[in-house]
């Protein structure tokens, strides 16, 4: 990461800007980075990350005696892959469930129930909230007629001149971002062809409407610095005579940009009533030229000739709070469905954002706070990046619907609810949202608010196990004794230097805590799937970088796209600057840009849970009007993704003489190398496609089990449980600490295991011995 220094700002330069990359480029305001970027990580920093393979408690930073989070012990253990397996009499049972009996053996619970009745504490609040700023974004007398969020068409856009296709009409929306390369058809603007003050960009707003203002931003480009400083606007009915905007007896020239990025909203001195408006640079850049993006602010005129006006607007009729909330309002949203529903929900905080806010997580089950045996952790989580904001209030709608629908004995959500144990993070990033918040949705830019108070990308800020991985794969010549999953942190990771967000550390802790199945991270900024690895070997810009459960993977990302309303409609138009439709909406995310540290890749190699990232919305901070729209495009896929963590195997590993649990059995499904590790309770879920797999399941003291089990095209996984034979030596380990006496049949198998051992050393002793005798003969 380089970093160039300016006077009013600093311009980072980064692989991977957006959750959607496509820019490569970040101008910070410092005004807007209140006290983020001059705080050292490392004061009131926790002691260190615990040894993964021991404990599953990572400390979060300022820890306080209310983090309420519970220790859980993990036993140690190391995987090796390739092993061969001795033979054992085992006793194995598959079948395929569609209707099943849940045990009621359950675990306790890691995360205390949080009571949102409590009130926030005085410091964060005055932290967070202070009195002396405007804490809720400016109100709008009309709502953004949809440049930014792409309701408006590139067919109502012209202007005067443009310089080239790449920065025509169609380029002229708010945060439109463009591609890397100078002169792309995907450029960062629209920029007259001409530098005089006859040139504008029009906006066909299709019926009579009320204009109330301009949003106004520069170029987005790494190569040139425009923007216009000062602009009229006209209006006209029919776009042949036009009519200047007034003030008072004079025409009005408004305020443009100072910069390329800083949206800046200009309010009418008086609303004025149109079809058509064009926006008219006055002055520009000196060393730049005329180019511009914008949102135009408007209120529909209701027309008694049009009968299509008269229909309701597009929208949802599910009754939702369509809505944004920030931190108090989530809160009291949260409790309301909790006080709903109180059978099915509970609300825990996983941990605390760098000024004190906490991590709310809403859990929907049957059986809220506890992990019920053989019962699936599914977990959705949004707002790492804290503009980006479909993703939370998506899933506040979804915890909303999913009470109503419960209680009114919708058969499908009742069915997930009683099969699956749900967790709903809506705000991983609550400081970064606040900021974003302030400013509101026009206004926030494409920035502000990604990042964590401390100015982290949290996007980049799990431990890098990729490189762990493949440096292994080049250095070790036994490739037997690779791992290839439950890979430990680093320790440079861990030490008390490590700039890793408290945000961060309270997810990974969440993340070992409970045996998660099935995952995805919610982003905005484009429309497409991503699935892991989104980091590429040798540090390459991008490239095909496959796991080896690449075919599920795919399945995952394409059960998203496919049934997204707007990512399935092959006629829309690209966000940005990348063209997925090409890929049906989905792509390895390394092959669109290397991402180190990403969560998607250490959910999979540090823990059993898969996990893709769904990119929502070309728009990362839409309009509240847009909401109800984002909900009816997500509603489906959300279910249905859901539903995928029900696909593969599942079964319960147990001791075949006590018929207990045994956690942290290896399960292995041959031809696919990455395993993964039964629960504390012995319960696994083995995410996989239709098809039949030789598994072979293998615990520390036990002899392993080989079986074949047959996944279904059924949406219930198929049961596949062993029970594992101990081993004589692990027998007897546990008769000498409980002190009892040693059974004759344990006696004579230790003996003949005795005997074979003594056997095959003394052969390999002879052996050495011969050869060193026919060396000395040869030498002679």
């Amino acid at each position: 990461m380089a970093f160039v220094l300016f006077s009013t700002f600093t311009l980072i330069c980064i692989t991977r800007l957006s959750s959607c990359g496509n820019v490569s480029l970040v101008y910070l305001e410092r005004q807007d980075r209140t006290n983020g970027t001059g705080i050292s990580n490392n004061s009131s920093r926790p002691t260190t990350l615990a040894p993964v393979l021991t404990t599953t408690f990572i400390p979060t930073t300022k820890p306080t005696d209310d983090t309420k989070i519970v220790t859980a012990v993990k036993t140690e253990t190391t995987t090796i892959g390739g092993s061969k397996w001795s033979n054992a009499k085992t006793t194995t049972t598959t079948t395929t469930a569609k209707t099943e009996t849940k045990s009621n053996t359950s675990s306790t619970v890691h995360f205390t129930t949080e009571d949102l009745n409590e009130k926030i504490d005085k410091n964060v609040e005055r932290r967070v909230w202070d009195k002396a700023e405007d804490n809720e974004p400016p109100e709008l007398e009309c709502p953004p007629l949809g440049l930014k969020s792409l309701r408006v068409k590139d067919t109502q856009l012209t202007a005067s001149s443009y310089q080239r296709t790449g920065l025509g009409p169609h380029r002229g929306r708010l945060n439109i971002q463009s591609g890397i390369a100078d002169g792309d058809i995907y450029d960062g603007a629209w920029c007259a062809q001409y530098e005089d003050k006859k040139q504008w960009l029009q906006v066909d707003a299709l019926t009579l409407t009320r204009f109330t203002g301009v949003v106004l931003q520069g170029r987005m480009s790494i190569w040139s610095w425009d923007f216009v400083e000062t602009y009229k606007v006209q209006l006209s009915n029919d776009s042949i005579t036009w009519k200047p905007c007034m003030n008072g007896t004079d025409e009005a020239v408004f305020e443009g940009n100072v910069d390329t990025y800083t949206p800046v909203l200009a309010v009418f001195p008086e609303s004025m009533v149109a079809r058509y408006i064009r926006i008219n640079p006055q002055t520009w850049y000196e060393n730049g030229t005329i180019c511009l993006r914008a949102e135009i602010l408007g209120c529909p005129i209701p027309d008694p000739n049009n009968i299509y006006m008269w229909q309701e607007e597009e929208g949802s009729r599910d009754k939702l709070d369509f809505r944004h909330h920030n931190y108090k309002e989530m809160r009291k949203l949260m409790r309301s469905v909790h006080e709903a529903c109180p059978d099915i929900t509970r609300i825990y905080s996983i941990g605390k954002s760098y000024t004190g806010l906490k991590l709310y997580v809403m859990e929907i089950s049957d059986n809220p706070g506890k992990h019920e045996l053989g019962e699936p952790e599914f977990r959705y989580v949004a707002g790492m990046h804290g503009n980006e904001v479909v993703g939370r209030e998506l899933l506040l709608n979804l915890m909303q619907y999913m009470c109503q629908l419960y209680k009114q004995g919708d058969q499908r959500i009742v069915r997930l609810v009683k099969e699956t144990r749900i967790h709903l993070l809506p705000s991983m990033n609550p400081d970064g949202y606040e900021m974003a918040y302030k400013k509101g949705s026009e206004l926030a830019g494409w920035a502000l608010g990604r990042y964590s108070y401390e100015g982290i990308d949290m996007n980049h800020n799990f431990a890098d196990l990729n490189t762990v991985m493949w440096k292994a794969l080049e250095l070790e010549t036994d490739k037997s004794k690779l791992i290839n999953h439950y890979f430990p942190i680093p320790e440079q990771y861990t030490s008390e230097e490590a700039f890793v967000a408290s945000e961060t550390r309270a997810v990974i802790n969440w993340m070992q805590n409970i045996p998660f199945v099935l995952s995805a991270n919610l982003h905005g900024g484009e429309l497409v799937v991503t699935y892991p690895f989104d980091m590429t070997k040798d540090w390459a810009p991008r490239e095909q970088t496959p796991t080896p459960d690449d075919s599920f993977f795919r399945w995952l990302a394409t059960v998203y796209a496919s049934t997204n309303r707007v990512m399935s409609d092959p006629d829309r138009r690209p966000c940005h600057n990348e063209d997925f439709l090409r890929f049906n909406n989905i792509i390895n995310g390394a092959n669109w840009h290397t991402v180190p540290g990403s969560m998607n890749d250490f959910s999979y190699l540090h823990t059993n849970c898969f996990e893709v990232t769904v990119e929502l919305s070309c728009d990362k901070f839409p309009h509240a009007g847009e909401l109800p729209r984002e909900w009816e495009n997500n509603k489906e896929s959300l279910l249905v993704y859901m539903e995928q963590v029900h696909r593969g195997l599942k079964g319960v590993v147990r001791d075949k003489d006590t018929e207990a649990g045994i956690p942290d059995a290896v399960i292995q499904v041959d031809d696919i190398d990455h395993h993964i590790r039964s629960a504390p309770d012995g319960d696994y879920w083995r995410l996989l496609n239709p098809g039949e797999y030789d598994i072979t399941v293998t615990a520390e003291g036990y002899y392993p089990s080989k079986r074949q089990c047959r996944v279904m095209y059924d949406h219930y996984p198929t049961i596949c449980d062993f029970r594992l034979t101990k081993t004589p030596k692990e027998r007897l380990r546990e008769i000498i600490a409980k002190g009892g006496k040693i059974p004759k049949d344990l006696m004579l198998r230790l003996r003949q295991l005795r005997l074979r051992k003594l056997r095959t050393t003394t052969k390999a002793l002879n052996r050495r011995r011969e050869s060193q005798r026919r060396a000395r003969q040869t030498q002679h």
